[in-house]
């Protein structure tokens, strides 16, 4: 039978939100438990809200159904049917009213316009005690709608409460059609205040994540770009050092310092890294590019023109020095490298080109950007208004070619 079906339907509706609701308070009890063992400060926003919050404003139906009961009511079964349709439908839309899918459902919306007319046709019927369903009504309504049609649903039931109130109760209208328009709009503001809460507090926890995984690979970056050049730096010089010392002890005591002033400068440099405060110069990069290059040896050539550039587009093109050089030393087999910095007041390029056999990105040329390093180079470009590009030289060997606006200012973000 149709009335049994719906019986049905109301039921299994009744079960999920009570599933949801213990779901969403056993999520709520944990996250305070875990909050107050790792001693962090426990913010309590309360339990999520739930259509069992809305349940006990049924009971201003209870003088409707009192006068059923004592048979004050003209053909009650009428009344009965009428008031089991409402409290169900008002149930049926309360606990669809928290989510927002279900809240915009059609079947949601259909389900307060029957609410509506059957609230009409039995204050119009029976008046009296009936008329204080219009404010349960206007409740109902407070918590599935939202946005700008709101004060226009809530001004209109308003008007229609005062209407059949003043055709059934005379004065006593204004006290319903105002408890009417008062449930509509103080559910939707607390409803609207309470979503709000919710989302700027779940916004606000995405945003410390994307922070912390932003500084993670800021750090993991700055680590791989620094010990990556150190690494290979002292590997070189001590080769050159273990190379010198049997026919030339006071080269190889030179290389030996090298090696010492490298280590110092690295340590600095992961302090500065790890508490997020590094800044590199294009000059001290270009220096020890020579240095790497020679002691590897590799010819150097370092040609620089162009206007002075800021602060951050030095640092940004002392790291692509630094990695290009790193490669060139590692993987190319080069006997000559040429770093050339030049650009105009708008853009400046760096080109770092060796004449090895190798690629200096340390995978084939048809991949375009190569290792690691260069991966999170071209990141660090991109969000700076610039570019990097790698692979095979002109004629032999291997290039990378960067490009910045000389204003570039950002230097630690990646997009996220």
């Amino acid at each position: 039978m149709p009335w049994m079906r719906e019986v049905t339907c109301q039921l299994h509706e009744w079960r999920a939100a009570r599933a949801r609701w213990k779901a969403d308070m056993e999520r709520y009890k944990t996250e305070q438990r875990a909050a107050r063992a790792s001693g962090k400060e426990v913010r309590d926003p309360g339990p999520p809200p739930t259509g069992f919050a809305l349940l006990p404003w049924l009971l201003m139906g209870m003088g409707a159904f009192s006068n059923i009961l004592q048979g004050r009511t003209q053909q009650p079964w009428i009344g009965a049917i009428g008031l089991f349709a409402f409290n169900s439908l008002y149930i049926y839309v309360t606990f669809r009213a928290f989510v927002k899918e279900t809240r915009e459902a059609r079947s949601t919306r259909v389900a307060l316009v029957l609410m509506g007319l059957i609230t009409c046709t039995l204050a119009i019927v029976y008046g009296g005690t009936w008329l204080y369903f219009f404010p349960l009504l206007g409740l109902a309504t407070g918590a599935i709608m939202r946005g700008a049609w709101l004060g226009r649903i809530g001004f209109a039931l308003t008007a229609l409460a005062a209407v059949v109130s003043a055709y059934r109760a005379g004065w006593d209208a204004v006290n319903v059609a105002y408890g009417t328009f008062l449930s509509t709009m103080v559910t939707a503001a607390i409803l609207s205040l309470s979503e709000a809460v919710r989302e700027l507090r779940a916004a606000r926890e995405e945003l410390a994540r994307r922070a912390v995984e932003k500084e993670r690979l800021r750090f993991s970056r700055d680590l791989h770009d620094l010990l990556g050049h150190t690494l290979s730096v002292i590997v070189v010089k001590s080769e050159a050092a273990r190379r010198l010392a049997p026919r030339d002890l006071d080269a190889a005591l030179v290389q030996v310092t090298d090696i010492e002033s490298v280590g110092r400068q690295a340590l600095t440099e992961i302090r500065e890294a790890v508490t997020g405060y590094r800044e590199g110069s294009l000059a001290t990069e270009l220096d020890r590019a020579r240095s790497a290059l020679s002691a590897a040896g590799v010819e150097p050539v370092v040609r620089q023109s162009g206007p002075p550039l800021v602060p951050q587009t030095e640092a940004l093109l002392g790291w692509v020095v630094r990695e290009a050089v790193t490669n060139v030393v590692r993987h190319s087999g080069a006997a000559h490298c040429e770093i050339t910095v030049d650009g105009t007041p708008d853009r400046v390029r760096l080109t770092v080109t060796d004449d090895g056999t190798g690629s200096s990105a340390g995978s084939s040329a048809a991949a375009g950007i190569g290792g690691t390093g260069l991966k999170g180079l071209t990141e660090r470009l991109a969000t700076a208004g610039g570019s990097l590009e790698a692979g095979p030289g002109a004629r032999t060997g291997f290039q990378v070619r960067a490009e910045l606006p000389v204003e570039a200012t950002d230097l630690t973000e990646v997009p996220a």
